[in-house]
């Protein structure tokens, strides 16, 4: 090593013994109160606050242990788990204890097994039971898709329009794939919300119209017609219309203009005295 390092070395070593170090030792005052926190927050309490899990950043359940909060939270990620086997395409039914090891609590109490048993997954209008085990219930249960095919065929025969791509995921394993594959097969229509929706692309419908009675067609005016009218002329003809297929319209609430009867009236005083008191308006009153 460089001469000059190791003599600068020495220095700071003498330095560093040369300089005092003061050490702050606890008071008692403060290690009472450490000793009160400790009994006024005991762990495995629920009114302790939720932790973070250091391997994920996510929120540790079992901090929540005894609490709704905790209950709710282990039901929420148990449909969540389920929804996304579906999609994947395991849809075999699973016992409360092969979910619960898939989903990582089996350390969960045993009150909250038995809510989860008798009342949460019973109840829940996701979760379906098949022979003693749960499976995701979706609002379109799809295998394929030709099944896919068959359902917008049959909303199309019965005027029902179409269906929401969300439903469809929802409930149809490897949708992404089944809809690209059906190709031109069906048409996607996209709401003012944002939201898709899948028609059957019924091509018997696709046919050349004259000319003249296009013409005849574009002529007849409809600006009188507002949704109503045209809803109520459907159902007249045993046609039924789709219902909450779109974003709903928020009317504006009028404000009521205040009348003059409607102004604030001042209360009077001094009501018990009339015909007592003289009125002196006119000028003072003459000498006696």
């Amino acid at each position: 090593m460089d001469p000059a390092l190791l003599r600068d070395r020495e220095l700071f070593k003498k330095r560093a013994l040369t300089t005092p170090a003061v050490e702050k030792r606890p008071s008692a005052s403060s290690e009472s109160s450490k000793k009160k926190r400790a009994k006024l927050e005991p762990s495995g309490t629920s009114g302790s606050k939720p932790s973070l899990d250091g391997s994920n950043g996510s929120f540790n359940l079992k901090s929540l242990s005894g609490s709704s909060g905790y209950k709710f939270g282990v039901l929420a990620k148990i449909v969540n788990y389920m929804k996304t086997r579906h999609q994947r395409g395991d849809t075999h039914p699973l016992t409360l204890d092969e979910i619960l090891d898939e989903t990582q609590h089996l350390d969960i109490g045993i009150k909250q097994k038995q809510w989860l048993m008798s009342e949460a997954l019973v109840n829940n209008p996701k979760i379906e039971i098949i022979d003693g085990k749960y499976a995701f219930k979706p609002k379109y249960n799809l295998k394929d898709k030709k099944a896919l095919l068959r359902l917008l065929d049959k909303h199309d025969q019965r005027g029902l329009g179409g269906i929401l791509l969300e439903d469809i995921e929802e409930g149809l394993p490897n949708s992404q794939k089944a809809i690209k594959a059906l190709g031109d097969q069906i048409v996607f229509v996209t709401r003012p919300d944002k939201k898709k929706i899948l028609f059957y692309n019924d091509k018997s419908c696709q046919f050349t119209v004259d000319e003249e009675f296009q013409k005849l067609w574009r002529s007849v005016p409809v600006d009188s017609m507002d949704d109503e009218k045209i809803e109520e002329y459907l159902k007249r003809q045993g046609i039924s219309s789709m219902q909450d297929s779109g974003p709903k319209k928020i009317i504006p609430v009028q404000k009521r203009k205040k009348t003059t009867s409607q102004r604030r009236r001042f209360k009077t005083h001094n009501d018990h005295l009339a015909g007592v008191l003289k009125d002196y308006t006119d000028g003072a009153p003459g000498k006696s």
